[in-house]
């Protein structure tokens, strides 16, 4: 009998191929991993890097990436005649643990690792997981201010958190962890006789001196790999929050851009799988960006973040570097913008923890987030865009409010706003389990997230 293929089965494992989600899922183990991987999507599909420091020769109809560091991307369509911006923002970072500085410890004949929690992570989820390691390393360079960064994996389990038993907890009273007692990892035997450091691995995998090493950023990341859950779409793995909106962004960017216009008018299969998307009219009017910030988890207020006014700065050199006699502020009216992010699901055992009446299923489309407090940037004027888009191309999606008297959390949409006052909104696929070591989602949704990118691309 010829074995059925699941959903999950049909999403590639290769990003030149259909599908993203899941290669993104489980090789984006880091923000710099997750730029990493984006980078070379785009240029596989004839996207060109810009840097920083030279001057860009833009052409009209072209695509283009720039990467001002190592855990932020900004990727672009430039039209043939500018009439509209549409710009999707996202994430590259997620919850997780980050190694400090000479991080080798000794605690009771165990050779451990001294870390610090990276954003609000569900800390009980970290227990008893294996955890690879993975980040950034900076090594000696051609001179003190040019230092060379690398790029390093384990590429399996190096580490583990075990939990105390229920035996041995027996009389104690529940309290709250403390993580720099309770969450240090195990990363082996301590060899007195044998002094051994963690960065002696992370050299030799990187084939340099370990005294080059001058620095690193280095995370312990969940290896467990994306699962599906049954035969409904439901899936779980790590860092759906937020790679899951970067891959969208990525795939939408990539079917609306330059090559798949031409494919679109060659028949191609990966042009046809869009068709249902349909198109305002022939022209080429959208300059469309998608945007990667890093540090979303922990307030976006560094160089990097979405507080740093680096997306005003790189759509100002846009419009400069491509000819445009408009300024960003005569632009304003024509400029909308998606903040995209994961969304709350209803929990099924915890019902009363969110609004009695809009109430959020996973499988039954992407949802739209507003709030009074405008922890999420959405008004009634930027949500009748979105409805209207939905509705065009029959893409499912739902509504969602925080139960009253709940804050919950806030997004890139209040932060970018204050600096590019224009339309905007904050949606995402719904989770559930956000920022546990493993979440939870639904592959429809993420078609739906896809689908309406796509829509607002070429509208």
């Amino acid at each position: 009998m010829e074995e059925r293929k699941t959903e999950v089965d049909l999403i590639s494992e290769k990003p030149e191929q259909t599908g993203l989600l899941k290669y993104m899922l489980e090789k984006g183990i880091t923000q710099f991993h997750v730029v990493k991987h984006g980078e070379e999507y785009l240029k596989e599909h004839r996207f060109s890097e810009l840097k920083l420091k030279d001057k860009w020769q833009l052409q009209a109809g072209a695509d283009y990436y720039v990467r001002p560091y190592s855990s932020v991307m900004i990727a672009f369509h430039l039209p043939k005649q500018l009439q509209h911006i549409r710009i999707a923002t996202s994430h590259t970072d997620f919850p997780m643990l980050k190694l400090k500085p000479s991080a080798d410890m000794e605690k009771g004949g165990y050779h451990m690792l001294n870390i610090e929690t990276y954003g609000g992570l569900l800390m009980k989820t970290w227990f008893d997981r294996p955890l690879g390691l993975a980040g950034k390393v900076v090594v000696k360079g051609s001179d003190a201010f040019h230092p060379e960064v690398r790029l390093y994996d384990s590429e399996k389990p190096v580490a583990i958190i075990p939990s105390l038993a229920p035996h041995l907890k027996r009389g104690d009273s529940e309290t709250k962890l403390d993580p720099q007692k309770e969450l240090i990892p195990v990363f082996g035997l301590w060899k007195k006789d044998e002094p051994h450091s963690f960065l002696d691995e992370v050299a030799e995998m990187l084939q340099i001196d370990k005294a080059d090493i001058l620095d690193y950023d280095l995370y312990l990341y969940n290896c467990d790999s994306c699962q599906m859950i049954g035969d409904s779409g439901v899936f779980t793995s790590p860092r759906i929050d937020n790679v899951s909106s970067v891959s969208a962004i990525l795939e939408s960017l990539v079917r609306t851009g330059n090559k798949w216009k031409e494919e679109k008018g060659k028949g191609t299969e990966a042009a046809l799988a869009d068709e249902k998307i349909s198109e305002a009219d022939g022209s080429d009017m959208n300059l469309d960006i998608g945007v990667f910030f890093d540090n979303e988890e922990i307030g976006s207020l560094s160089k990097q973040g979405a507080d740093s006014g680096l997306l005003r700065m790189i759509t100002e050199r846009i419009l400069k570097d491509s000819g445009e006699i408009r300024t960003i502020q005569e632009l304003l009216p024509e400029i909308f913008l998606i903040f995209l992010d994961v969304a709350h699901g209803t929990h099924p055992n915890y019902q009363e923890k969110s609004d009695p009446v809009n109430r959020v299923l996973l499988g039954n489309g992407v949802v739209l987030k507003s709030s009074a407090s405008q922890r999420y940037v959405t008004d009634s004027e930027a949500a009748a865009v979105i409805q209207v888009l939905c509705e065009d191309e029959g893409i499912p999606f739902q509504r969602t409010v925080n139960k009253t008297g709940m804050p919950g959390g806030t997004t890139l949409g209040p932060i970018v706003s204050s600096y590019l006052p224009v339309k905007a909104v904050d949606m995402g696929m719904p989770v559930l389990a956000m920022h546990s070591a493993c979440e939870m989602a639904h592959l429809s949704d993420y078609e739906s997230m896809k689908r309406l990118l796509i829509a607002f691309w070429l509208k």
